[in-house]
């Protein structure tokens, strides 16, 4: 590239009678005797992006290992940003150079669009926690297209470092995360000057702290002993269950403290926390899948509709072979449709209802709801039918 177009056309300049003034006043756009100033404008180069994660389970890897070099076996399509991905996962290798060592593979297979799209991504193991491993593979950067569907890690890790017993293998399971940052569009906009800069919403923030001072507090709970101030308005308004027992014609005689005996302290200081504030409380999200249940019980009872949602999605997405029974079992007391379908769905996958049946939850399972064991072999015997025809 010559001078020319590095540095660009000859800039303007101040006409000399000016120079001085400006000098002055501090430069281009100061304020010059006459009142005049100099016209400023500004724009912003804005990038649209898509970031998303899609966790690729891989179960009897044994039986996979020796399965030949260049074979793979494939996430499940997963689509962001638009566009549909697939991670890939070479047991033996992707080529013949890279012996000792598996492969992965980002996916791209939108083929009929022309462009390119650019993307961004790293896959990395987890470890048998279900955490990031302490080596994490750089991120990548590729634009995918018809020609070039396909970009990843050839020498991905060593298979000496999965043998039995290894910290990225659980009963035989390794697990991948991909995160995936998809770029749409990139754009530049003038800025606006003299903007007014609105901050965000903080309703929940000054709703939590009315909870948390208690200050106009008209109605306390007895909860195993712990006591808890609240709003009958605030209750009321969230849940129908608050409404009758507060104001309808069979509320509470003994206004003073209601008595709450089957309830944990926290699960119902959690309760109160959505209430007020529309959002789970950061100790429902430290994965315990106990009190996720309990609490989802506790929404069930109130009628918070949304809350009972968020602990069903929660619940399922923390799914495995200890928890699905018990939490199967959950979802059929209370009705809870969509954890019903994720529990079945888990238990019917290839190789699970067998160590599944093992665990005491199953028992338990088919003691409280044996109408459930249908359910499950015809979605059972669904998934063998279709594989049988493929």
């Amino acid at each position: 590239m010559d001078a020319r177009s590095v540095t660009g056309p000859p800039q303007p300049t101040l006409p000399p009678s000016l120079l001085s003034t400006a000098a002055d006043h501090g430069g281009a756009g100061s304020a010059f005797p006459d009142g005049c100033s100099l016209p400023r404008t500004s724009s912003t180069s804005l990038t649209k992006s898509v970031t998303a994660v899609h966790d690729f389970k891989v179960s009897d890897y044994s039986l996979l290992d020796g399965m030949g070099v260049g074979r793979y076996v494939s996430s499940s399509t997963f689509t962001v940003g638009g566009r549909d991905w697939a991670v890939r996962f070479y047991p033996d290798g992707a080529t013949a150079g890279c012996l000792g060592h598996v492969s992965a593979f980002l996916y791209y297979f939108n083929r009929e669009a022309a462009a390119g799209v650019r993307a961004r991504f790293t896959l990395n193991l987890l470890d048998r926690d279900g955490r990031m491993s302490q080596i994490i593979n750089p991120y990548m950067k590729h634009t995918f297209s018809p020609a070039s569907d396909n970009w990843g890690f050839i020498k991905f890790i060593e298979k000496s470092k999965l043998q039995p017993g290894s910290q990225y293998l659980h009963k035989d399971c390794l697990a991948i995360r991909c995160v995936l940052t998809v770029v749409i569009e990139s754009r530049t906009v003038e800025d606006e000057r003299n903007s007014v800069v609105v901050p965000p919403p903080n309703l929940h923030q000054d709703f939590g702290e009315m909870l948390k001072d208690g200050e106009g507090a008209d109605v306390t709970f007895s909860v195993d002993g712990q006591l808890f101030h609240a709003h009958r308005c605030v209750l009321a308004y969230r849940s129908p269950v608050f409404r009758a027992e507060l104001f309808g014609p069979l509320k509470e005689k003994a206004t003073s403290c209601i008595r709450i005996d089957d309830m944990e302290p926290a699960i119902f200081e959690a309760l109160l926390h959505f209430i007020y504030t529309d959002r789970l409380p950061d100790s429902c999200n430290d994965g315990r899948n106990a009190a996720m249940q309990h609490l989802l019980v506790a929404a069930d009872r109130y009628g918070v509709e949304r809350l009972r949602l968020m602990c069903e999605s929660k619940l399922s997405e923390a799914i495995d072979v200890e928890t699905v029974a018990t939490t199967l079992a959950l979802a059929e007391q209370h009705n809870c449709s969509q954890l019903q379908r994720a529990c079945i769905g888990f238990m019917a996958s290839p190789n699970m209802l067998g160590p599944i049946m093992e665990t005491d939850g199953f028992n338990h399972l088919m003691a409280s709801c044996p109408l459930v064991l249908k359910e499950i072999l015809d979605k059972v015997s669904c998934i063998w039918s279709d594989n049988q025809h493929r």
